[in-house]
């Protein structure tokens, strides 16, 4: 009878063990796709921990911050990654992120100082041209608002996806309060409006449009991986938006001291250069020569924007409902 007991004691201690190993991260699709950085982020930091990640994926981060306040103190997240600093002080706001201890020397073209987000990637919203569809694309913003584009532009929805929401923040910067009027001017010029990046990015490379909201650094993934020019970004002297991808530890995760030690490992020299040729997008550390040459003699905008994440939370329903109304008048 012993015997028995501390077999079924045994057993229970492996369980609890077992599921102590066990990492879960809600992110966006791309990311933890066969292709993304996930795969062999997971394998980098499996080697320091002997445990094992479970991936969440959706369509894209700002649908799964609406997840992750539905879900509430039920989530089963541990890290949440893939925010972005259009959504961070919403998910700060609503209690769903725990403070973190990491610290890095950040490589941003913003000051950090954050206790719940560390930054991980940033890039420049851009819009991709296939040349072989159009020898004479846009040179600026305004020619593609107020051009003869029809149906030719592929966007992302700004109420589920982070670059749909980038572009808002985008136009605004540009139009300012007569961003409304450039939404009407542009709308002709939009095929459609897809839930996340990858849809969007899956009709351009499918011949749909020959125009799509994505990154400076695609085209960096083009010549590396494809070793094609054929796809551009379009570099406009109104300037462009910057994103800064983060992550930040679940306030209900019951890992809190191993998902702290991924986020460690994720502004690791060892992670950090596998972002670049995998999320295409720039570290947010210094990587030195680790940095593909490729990326590195990409076209940088003369001019940049980004709010703070409180005024982007603050404004982001404002700028929604003028999306909206105007795409539909």
């Amino acid at each position: 009878m012993l015997r028995i007991l501390l077999l079924i004691m045994s057993f229970l201690a492996s369980a609890i063990a077992a599921k102590a190993e066990t990492l879960t991260i809600y992110t966006y699709d791309s990311f933890a796709s066969d292709w993304g950085p996930g795969i062999p982020i997971a394998e980098g930091f499996a080697k320091q921990c002997e445990c094992e990640i479970n991936w969440n994926a959706g369509a894209d981060a700002a649908f799964l911050l609406s997840l992750l306040k539905t879900e509430g103190s039920q989530t089963e997240a541990d890290i949440i990654l893939g925010l972005d600093t259009n959504l961070m002080a919403e998910a700060i706001d609503s209690g769903m992120v725990a403070t973190h201890a990491t610290t890095a020397q950040f490589n941003l073209p913003i000051p950090w100082d954050n206790p719940y987000f560390v930054p991980y990637n940033f890039g420049y919203f851009a819009v991709m041209v296939d040349n072989e569809m159009m020898a004479e694309p846009p040179q600026s913003l305004e020619e593609l608002v107020k051009g003869d584009y029809a149906d030719q532009l592929v966007i992302q929805d700004p109420r589920t996806s982070t670059p749909g929401l980038g572009l808002l923040h985008w136009m605004y910067a540009v139009y300012g309060d007569e961003m409304d009027q450039a939404w009407q001017d542009i709308k002709s010029n939009i095929l459609t409006t897809t839930p996340g990046w990858s849809e969007a990015y899956g009709l351009f490379l499918g011949g749909s449009a020959p125009m799509v909201l994505s990154y400076t650094t695609s085209q960096a993934y083009h010549e590396m991986v494809e070793e094609t020019s054929r796809y551009q970004a379009l570099i406009f002297p109104e300037g462009h938006q910057i994103q800064v991808e983060v992550a930040g530890i679940s306030a209900y995760s019951d890992q809190k001291e191993l998902a702290q030690q991924f986020l460690d490992y994720l502004v690791s020299s060892e992670a950090q250069t596998i972002l670049p040729k995998t999320n295409w997008m720039y570290p947010a550390v210094d990587i030195g020569d680790s940095l593909p040459a490729t990326i590195q003699n990409l076209p940088v905008p003369s001019n940049s924007y980004l709010l703070d994440s409180e005024t982007a939370g603050a404004t982001r329903t404002a700028l929604i409902d003028i999306w909206l109304t105007s795409l539909i008048q």
